[in-house]
């Protein structure tokens, strides 16, 4: 096989992945953030699950975007173990489209309509209002141009110099007994695991099936491998995620395994009935008229009856399926209070940028309450006699503020990740806003951290507060604790809590209190009550309380921003 060849094969291989990618994602964006809400409100019950997989998974074309979409809410809380496991089982109905679409490419001589695709889709793109419409054209024209490459280059290969060498060495596997099954099945799964798309497997099955060199029979078997492979990614993206993610992600996994071990069994009766079905004879000779078109169908024909019946069947069973996946992945026997790394962030999400942002505002959250819980340290710290006992307390602060500023650091990354994609201009805008509240919330870090060192100044100073100073910085701590939980209501996204003016009245409050106290510390000074010294270590544990306050209501407000524009 010369050079060209190969590089023809690899190219239009290339060009049906890059076709498929872009066209998944300009349907997502086309579909907006309605998918969270569809994944989050039609999920009551197994049923209603299964169909909501299904049509999400068509309506974006792609089963990986729908199961990372699913693990990635699990793992975010938004969905359970067992709503997720029938999102997942409608996902492989949805998937079944594609195959479909690539039988297409069989039937007639696609790529003499990708040209005009192409065209409109350049005139689309350079329309702003219709950019996203120009994208999933652009992407269905490379996605068949991709197609129609790959049928040339197989054809030209059966009909070479090296064609008797390609049709010899799968030939070795014509007999149709286990280990050659097992070959083609590995070899499927290996492939889609490689190559990280079922559907660019199922085109060089097709191209293979339809140009005679691969018998129709390890054709199928290819089919049950890339059913396989193809949920081998959810499992790598969910590696790093939270047990019930991993759980999920496994589930996906255990049905397409029982699924393809039921399917094995049953074969001959099963692929007979789909042949009658279409009308196929497995003896149909390559050389036959409508071989390539009638092979093509078949494919997608027994890809949609093995996913449909897999999924009627195994639908009775999630709450045994939920169970065994429980049983086997077992929760890590970690403390949320020593885990420092980010909970709803993954890379593999990345697939999906535009529901990536959801990941974020999770990660957002879980930073801010993790935040409170470091004030709520600082405030048992003020009242904290025994010195062993306070240095303990003071070591696990100085980690906190250490961990706030890797999370907005690693947040931050993510986010600036994220908006090199091409988003729409409301997702940009709130990535603009959460990379605000990042940094906001990692100054109040910076804040809890400055009261902690003036407390650890006075205990090296062996200085004390007076009863009054106690209980004003008391006082003014509960304020700044009462607006971080307003800032942390705020960012729950509950629609019924979002009463920016709770947070502005609170910050008010801490404002008047702070002057008051400024002045009064000026004449207690004057009168002698405490040292100077100490004085200034007390006023400044209350402007780090005001200082708080502010950086509250710049979170509060970047948050009411993004929530004006998504109204």
């Amino acid at each position: 096989m010369d050079i060209l060849t190969i590089l023809k094969l690899v190219g239009s291989l290339a060009l049906l992945m890059f076709g498929m990618k872009a066209m998944s994602e300009s349907l997502q964006k086309m579909a907006g953030s309605q998918l969270r809400h569809v994944l989050g409100a039609m999920t009551t019950n197994r049923f209603t699950g299964m169909l909501t997989g299904m049509f999400v998974t068509a309506a974006v074309q792609s089963s990986t975007a729908t199961t990372l979409m699913t693990v990635s809410f699990v793992n975010a809380g938004l969905l359970t173990l067992m709503q997720a496991i029938s999102v997942i089982m409608g996902a492989h109905i949805g998937t079944t489209v594609t195959a479909w679409i690539m039988s297409l490419g069989f039937s007639f001589n696609i790529t003499d309509y990708v040209y005009p695709a192409f065209f409109v889709g350049i005139i689309l793109i350079y329309m702003k209002r219709r950019r996203i419409l120009g994208d999933f054209l652009f992407g269905v024209a490379f996605l068949f141009l991709g197609l129609g490459t790959l049928k040339a280059t197989g054809s030209e290969m059966v009909t070479g110099e090296y064609a008797d060498d390609i049709v010899r060495f799968f030939s070795n596997f014509n007999e149709p007994t286990f280990w050659n099954q097992l070959f083609f099945l590995l070899m499927g799964t290996i492939l889609t695991l490689c190559v990280q798309s079922s559907a660019a497997i199922m085109a060089i099955t097709m191209t293979l099936c339809t140009t005679g060199v691969l018998h129709i029979d390890q054709g199928i078997m290819l089919v049950l491998g890339e059913n396989i492979g193809t949920t081998i990614t959810s499992n790598i993206v969910a590696a790093t995620a939270n047990t019930s993610a991993r759980r999920a992600a496994f589930a996906h996994l255990s049905i397409n395994c029982l699924g393809v071990l039921w399917v094995i069994i049953l074969l001959k009766p099963f692929f007979g009935a789909i042949c009658h079905l279409v009308g196929f004879d497995p003896a149909m000779q390559p050389s036959a008229p409508g071989f390539a078109v009638k092979a093509s169908v078949v494919l997608a024909a027994f890809h949609s009856a093995f996913n449909i019946s897999n999924t009627l069947l195994l639908i009775w069973f999630v709450p045994q399926i939920e169970k065994f996946v429980c049983r086997v992945i077992k929760p890590k026997k970690q403390s949320e209070e020593e885990d420092f790394r980010l909970h709803f962030i993954t890379s593999g999400i990345m697939k999906t940028p535009e529901l990536s942002v959801l990941e974020a505002q999770k990660e957002i959250r879980s930073f801010a309450m993790r935040i409170q819980r470091m004030f709520g340290m600082v405030r048992d710290l003020l009242h904290e006699k025994d010195h062993t006992k306070f240095m303990k307390a003071f070591t696990r602060i100085e980690k906190y503020e250490g961990i706030s500023d890797n999370m907005e650091i690693e947040i931050a990354k993510y986010l600036d990740e994220v908006s090199n994609a091409h988003l729409s201009d409301e997702t940009k805008a709130k990535i603009r806003a959460m990379l605000r509240e990042i940094s906001e919330i990692e100054s109040i870090g910076d804040s809890c951290y400055n009261i902690a060192r003036t407390l650890n100044r006075r205990i090296k100073g062996k200085e004390e507060f007076t009863d009054k100073q106690y209980e004003h910085m008391t006082q003014i701590m509960q304020l700044t604790d009462d607006a971080l939980t307003q800032m942390n209501i705020m960012l729950s996204g509950r629609k019924d809590l979002l009463d920016a003016n709770r947070s502005f009245n609170i910050e008010n409050e801490i404002n008047n209190y702070r002057t008051q106290l400024k002045t009064q510390n000026i004449s207690d000074v004057n009168d002698h009550k405490y040292t100077y010294a100490i004085g200034t270590m007390y006023m400044d544990i209350i402007q780090e309380c005001e200082k708080l306050g502010d950086y509250v209501v710049n979170v509060v407000e970047a948050r009411i921003g993004q929530r004006q524009k998504d109204a």
